[in-house]
Order: C-alpha cells, then sequence, then structure tokens
C-alpha cells in the first residue's frame, strides 16, 4: 500500500503544481524504467567481475614477467596491466599489424588455445639483447629470420610457463608452445563472432615500450568461468600461518648464492709501485703464514681458517666461527 498523503502536503502539492514549479510530464518521465539495447551479435559473455579477476590474474603475472626476464635480457623489465574488456575475435585480428608475434599456447587440461601477442617493436629488443646488443629496437620493421624466431621461441616458452602461478588459484594449467605466427591471417583459432577477453599490458625493456595482448576466448575459459570471481580467488588462496612462513623463508634463503673471499693479507703500496708491478714482483702482506686467515661472506667477516688444497684447488679449512653479526 503506497503512503498516504495529509492534507496539507496535497495542498502544498496542488500549489506547486499551479505556479509551476512541478511538471507532471517530467514526474511522469521519472517513473518510467530505462531500456537498454541488448546487441545479440555481440553476447556479454564475460562480466566485469570476470575482467577484474582476469585483471588481478595477469597483475600477478605481469610482477612475475618483471622479475624473471631481467635473468634473461640482463636488462630491467617493468610489466603493468593497462586495461581488460570483451571484444570479437574479428576486432582483436583486425587491429593486429603485420609482421607480428603471435604466440598461440594450447591450455592444457582446458580446450583450445589463449594467444599471447607481442608487438614487433618488443621483438627486435628482445632479439638484440639476446645477441649482445644495447636491446634498442628497428626504425623499420621487417620480416622475422629463422634465428630471429628460434630467440624469440625460448623467450616465449618462458613468459607462457610463468602463467601457471597466477592462474593456481581459478585452475592447475598446464601450457605448452604450440606455434608462434608473424602473420595474422594463420592464427584464426576461433571463429571471427566468437567473444574473447582482451588483457593489454604494457611491458617496458630498457627504453624500448611496447604492447603485449593476451588474447582468451570464451570458449576455452568456458569451464572455469564460475571460478573467476573476486570471492572464489580470494577464498581460495592458500592460508600460511607464521611457522609455515618462516620455515618457507628459511627455505628460499638457503637458496641465495652469496659471496665468500678469504683475505691472504693486505698490504700498502705506493701508487708508481702499483704501476710498475711486473711478473715475479713480491708483495710483503701484514700477515704470517701460520696465522690464520679472515673469511668474509658479502663484507662480513664470520670464520677463521687456515689455507690449504684440495685435490687440485687451492681451499681453506674453517677454525672458528664469529658469531657476532648474529
Amino acid at each position: 500500500m503506497g503512503e498516504v498523503l495529509s492534507q496539507n502536503e496535497i495542498d502544498s502539492l496542488l500549489a506547486a503544481l499551479s505556479s509551476g514549479e512541478l511538471d507532471v510530464e517530467d514526474m511522469q518521465e521519472k517513473d518510467e524504467k530505462q531500456v537498454k539495447n541488448y546487441d545479440f551479435t555481440r553476447p556479454a559473455k564475460f562480466s566485469k567481475e570476470h575482467l577484474r579477476t582476469l585483471g588481478m590474474i595477469f597483475e600477478h603475472y605481469g610482477r612475475l614477467l618483471s622479475t624473471n626476464l631481467p635473468v634473461y635480457l640482463r636488462k630491467n623489465v617493468q610489466v603493468s596491466v593497462a586495461s581488460s574488456e570483451t571484444v570479437t575475435f574479428a576486432e582483436f585480428s583486425n587491429a593486429l599489424s603485420n609482421p607480428v608475434l603471435l604466440t598461440i599456447v594450447n591450455f592444457s587440461p582446458m580446450q583450445g588455445s589463449i594467444i599471447m601477442e607481442l608487438t614487433s617493436g618488443l621483438g627486435y629488443a628482445i632479439i638484440d639483447r639476446m645477441l649482445g646488443g644495447k636491446g634498442e629496437t628497428l626504425e623499420k620493421t621487417r620480416e622475422f629470420s629463422e634465428i630471429e624466431m628460434s630467440i624469440i621461441e625460448r623467450i616465449m616458452v618462458i613468459c607462457m610457463q610463468l602463467l601457471r602461478e597466477p592462474w593456481k588459484n581459478v585452475a592447475d594449467v598446464n601450457p605448452f608452445l604450440e606455434r608462434i605466427e608473424t602473420n595474422p591471417q594463420f592464427a584464426q583459432i576461433i571463429s571471427p563472432s566468437d567473444m574473447v577477453a582482451l588483457v593489454t599490458m604494457n611491458v617496458k625493456i630498457g627504453d624500448v615500450e611496447g604492447l603485449m595482448n593476451v588474447c582468451l576466448p570464451f570458449f576455452t575459459l568456458e569451464t572455469v568461468m564460475d571460478r573467476l570471481n573476486t570471492k572464489y580467488w580470494f577464498s581460495n588462496m592458500q592460508k600460511m600461518d607464521d611457522e609455515d612462513f618462516e620455515q618457507f623463508l628459511e627455505v628460499m634463503l638457503r637458496k641465495v648464492d652469496v659471496p665468500v673471499k678469504a683475505v691472504l693479507g693486505k698490504s700498502v703500496i705506493t701508487v708508481n709501485d702499483f704501476v710498475n708491478i711486473q711478473v715475479g714482483d713480491i708483495i710483503r702482506l701484514d700477515s704470517k703464514v701460520d696465522e690464520e686467515l679472515d673469511v668474509y661472506v658479502g663484507n662480513i667477516k664470520k670464520f677463521q681458517a687456515v689455507p690449504g688444497a684440495n685435490k687440485e684447488s687451492y681451499a681453506v679449512r674453517i677454525t672458528s666461527v664469529n658469531r657476532e653479526e648474529e
């Protein structure tokens, strides 16, 4: 039952209508429901929640690329998610340039494949860096040679394997490389009218900047669409208590390489003597032959040791541990 107006409210309403402060037509338009047109040629198979979750997955993926690729390229790499949207596969393929690097990845155990597109400028920079250059791109694009394609394939296999960890909260995937195409016409993995989720990532290798687009067809993700929501994402994250976290850190720290050096002794000489040093010259140190040596871990004096040999290599034997730094 609607709200009953008092006599004073009725009089005020009639006065407002007679004075023109209220318009009956405007009041009727406010009550009408807004109708939104639905395009049946572009079905909304990916909701905003799906795209938001995909953005979170590839933000994690971008952090992995930023920490793993510098090991191979020996160059600073920055990766960030620029956007995530839904388009038809025809719109994605029509926007591709030629040549372009299209890595077709089988997204096992899901049905179908995904496409990882890398702009040619980034491809030239990767090749130049892997071959000992500064990581510069070409001013004029050209086709990739077979040797260059094999170099790109090696890097893309690394990028593809890094997909496993970001997706583990949704599904255990085991992606493997099917092929790399440079012509968009040979990368038609689905119907042109099928909907895809397109995640655009901004990649910067040194001073060279470009885009990496990841094309995720609805057909491939259909079996896990119910899991592509933030609630499932956070509820499925592995919880780790303080004790397990400490053990995890300890295991990871044990795998870190640290420099260890044994100092035989020190000496002070003039610059003139240093410049004129020849093979066979003797430098007198401040330590004796029978004295223990200082052994440094990084820049911290950690051990005392005596010199010796192990088979055909020089070695030191630890005699005491300096625990002052613990």
